[in-house]
Parts: structure tokens; C-alpha cells; sequence
């Protein structure tokens, strides 16, 4: 009698690069290779710290007993909250909020509630491999559209138009952006908007960086652009408000009722049956929100250093190019080497310990090699990155 155990055909081409590089750095580091970090995006692993308004806020609701099941869109307390930051950030015409647990839930809630497998979504290359993942999941497919590295990888509108078909649902934009540290401007913005507006396409506005960004850059809430255009904003504590662990993201639902009301109750079925987020981090959201705002100056005034450190140590490294960061946590320099992106990254982590992820593992244009680089490490650990990298870049001189 046969005992295996077959997995499901869907998880074969799942693929997640920020995580799956972990194999090769185990391997590395079981051989006593001292490992530099520069892979995941979590801010607390380096010298930042949860806001202590936040951090209580959490602890109390668990002492005062809110440890069962929330309404399954969220608390109260907590909507009102993502609603009023929404109408700072200037969008309107508001039609459904709910809390999710992180921003991945919410984003993986609304690619199920909207793609069916014959239907494809635009997925920004390079991009957050998690959108991938999920529809790859779903069955569903990825219609990648480039980001233009010689215009400070924004999005490339002709890309956009001309990937464009009749079973295209949505287009995906992340800004601040990951992995590239873009911040998109207004012109991009507005014309990805009216290209939504014309091809009756939902934007998953993804901002959960929001208030990460440097060199006096302005972020733009996509969803402010028009009240008209059917638009999904995903926020959470994650990153601006450095409380990963928390797991607490919100999308919030705007445009026009009669274009968006079927798909948002679908939206509220899916979260119903997930039954609730997490309860008592929930009474976290209005704190970190309306309370003490201190943490994001400080935080941003160590990125932007930490950026500028980025910027002008690899863009001296012979073979290596960088866009500067404009926000976030991440740059994604580009490498001419004769190896793939893969190849090159192994290398680096087995010979130098310096742990990144491939360019590869994000989308990139073909022809083109690249990784990604996190930048929360103290700057004594990035300058000692940036020298190991530039030494090893002396074999493809």
C-alpha cells in the first residue's frame, strides 16, 4: 500500500524569496560563517523599538479581559480610527473598512474575493513577492508590468497600457515601494488612475510605508487622487509604526457604491468566516494613529542616513548601479556580473556572510540581475556589508 502523501498541485510554484533564501544562510551558518543581515524587513531585529504608547495600549486590552472574539471587520475604536487617518490622507468617499491580521491578510482576503482562475491581476516587477504567491495560489494570473529603472523605478505607463486584456482585474501598486525604496509621484499616480477609471480596474494601493520617506519626498495616497476610482489602500503597524509582530493591517474600500458594493460584501464574507483579527492588538490602532507621532521622525532620520550610507557605497563598488531610496527600508541595486542573481547571492552569503535576496525572487526585466538590500542594520554593520560586497565584487572586474 502506497503511504505518500501528495501535496496540493497549487503549492509547487510557491514561491516566497525573502523567506526561501533562509535555507542557503542555514547552510552557511552551520559551517560558522558570522552572518550580516541585510534581508528581512523587520525594523525591530536592528536598533528600533515599538513606540511604548503602542506596546501598552496592546498589554492593557489583555489585562482588561478583551481576549475573546472581535466583530469580524474590526472593533469600533479601531475603524474609526483607519477611517479618520484615511480622510488626513485625502480620500473620500469611504465604503467598507476592516482590521485584518497584518496587511497580508487583507491583501490575500481581497485577491480571493475578486480574481477567479481564467482572470489575471498587474503585479509590479520588481514587486512584493507575496501578490505572487497568492495568486499563484488562487490559480489565478500574473500579469507583470515594469517598474523603470531609469526613472527612479516608477511605474512604466506604456508598460502598463500595453499588458492591459479583457480578463485584466485589478492593478497592484506598492508606495512606498518594496523592494526598491521608490516613492511614486502625483503624475504617476494620476495616470494610473485614469488608466484604472477606463479599464474599470480595482488599484490595490498598497501603503503600509506611508510615512517612511526621506529628501523632504511627499507620499501621495493614491485613493486621494479621485473618489471615483475603485481603490483598496492597505495600511497596518507593521513598518511606519514598527510593530511587525502585532500583525495588525486594515484595508480601507473607496469609490463609487454601485460599482464596488457586491465586491466588498464578498470581501465581508471572507472575514466573517475567518471569524475575527487579533482582538486586544486591535486597541493599538487608535493610540499608534492619534497618539505620539515622535518615533517616525526618528525613525526616518536614521533611514535617510542609512539610505544615503547605501546609495554612495555601492554606487562606488565597480559593476554594481543604485537607484537612490526615496522611502521605506530597501534598495535594489543592479550587478553585471556573468552569473545569474541567484548564483551571485549564494555566493556572497557562503563566502561573505553578508545575507541578501536575489533580484530574481522579486520580478526584474529580463537581461537584467539585481538584489535586494535592507538597510535598517546599524550603520557600522551596513559600511562592514558594503565593504564585504565590494571585495567580493573584485572577481567579476
Amino acid at each position: 500500500m502506497n503511504s505518500y502523501i501528495k501535496p496540493a498541485e497549487r503549492t509547487k510554484k510557491i514561491k516566497y524569496a525573502v523567506r526561501d533564501i533562509m535555507l542557503i544562510v542555514e547552510k552557511a551558518a552551520s559551517h560558522g560563517k558570522e552572518m550580516l543581515y541585510l534581508n528581512i524587513g523587520d525594523p525591530i531585529k536592528s536598533d528600533f523599538k515599538t513606540p511604548r504608547h503602542i506596546v501598552e495600549a496592546a498589554c492593557n486590552a489583555m489585562k482588561n479581559g478583551f481576549t475573546g472574539y472581535s466583530p469580524s471587520s474590526g472593533i469600533d475604536e479601531a475603524i474609526e480610527a483607519v477611517k479618520n487617518e484615511a480622510g488626513r490622507k485625502g480620500i473620500r468617499n469611504i465604503q467598507d473598512i476592516f482590521i485584518s491580521n497584518g496587511g497580508s491578510e487583507a491583501i490575500e482576503i481581497a485577491l480571493t474575493s475578486l480574481v477567479n482562475p481564467d482572470e489575471n491581476v498587474l503585479v509590479p516587477s520588481p514587486g512584493y513577492p507575496l501578490y505572487t504567491a497568492v495568486l499563484t495560489k488562487l490559480g489565478a494570473g500574473i500579469n507583470p508590468y515594469y517598474l523603470d529603472e531609469e526613472n527612479d523605478w516608477q511605474p512604466d505607463i506604456n508598460d502598463i497600457k500595453s499588458k492591459i486584456d479583457k480578463n485584466t482585474r485589478a492593478i497592484i501598486l506598492i508606495n512606498p515601494n518594496n523592494p526598491t525604496g521608490a516613492v511614486y509621484t502625483r503624475e504617476t499616480l494620476t495616470k494610473i488612475v485614469d488608466i484604472a477609471l477606463e479599464h474599470n480596474l480595482v488599484i490595490f494601493s498598497d501603503e503600509i510605508y506611508d510615512k517612511l520617506v526621506f529628501d523632504a519626498e511627499e507620499h501621495i495616497s493614491t485613493a486621494c487622487i479621485s473618489k471615483e476610482a475603485s481603490v483598496l489602500t492597505f495600511g497596518g503597524l507593521s513598518k511606519s509604526y514598527l510593530s511587525p509582530g502585532l500583525r495588525i493591517g486594515w484595508c480601507v474600500v473607496s469609490g463609487k457604491e454601485e460599482n464596488l458594493g457586491d465586491y466588498y460584501r464578498a470581501m465581508q464574507k471572507l472575514t466573517r468566516a475567518r471569524l475575527c483579527a487579533n482582538h486586544p492588538e486591535q486597541y493599538a490602532i487608535k493610540p499608534a494613529l492619534e497618539g505620539d507621532q515622535s518615533h517616525i521622525k526618528e525613525a526616518n532620520t536614521k533611514l535617510k542616513q542609512r539610505a544615503d550610507i547605501t546609495y554612495q557605497m555601492l554606487n562606488t563598488i565597480p559593476n554594481i548601479s543604485c537607484v537612490k531610496p526615496r522611502g521605506a527600508f530597501y534598495a535594489f541595486p543592479k550587478i553585471d556580473v556573468a552569473v545569474s542573481d541567484l548564483k551571485f547571492v549564494s555566493d556572497l552569503i557562503y563566502e561573505t556572510g553578508v545575507v541578501v535576496v536575489h533580484g530574481g525572487g522579486f520580478g526584474q526585466k529580463q537581461g537584467t540581475k539585481h538584489f535586494r538590500i535592507v538597510f535598517l542594520p546599524e550603520e557600522n554593520v551596513l559600511r562592514e556589508a558594503y565593504e564585504k560586497i565590494g571585495q567580493f565584487m573584485t572577481r567579476y572586474e
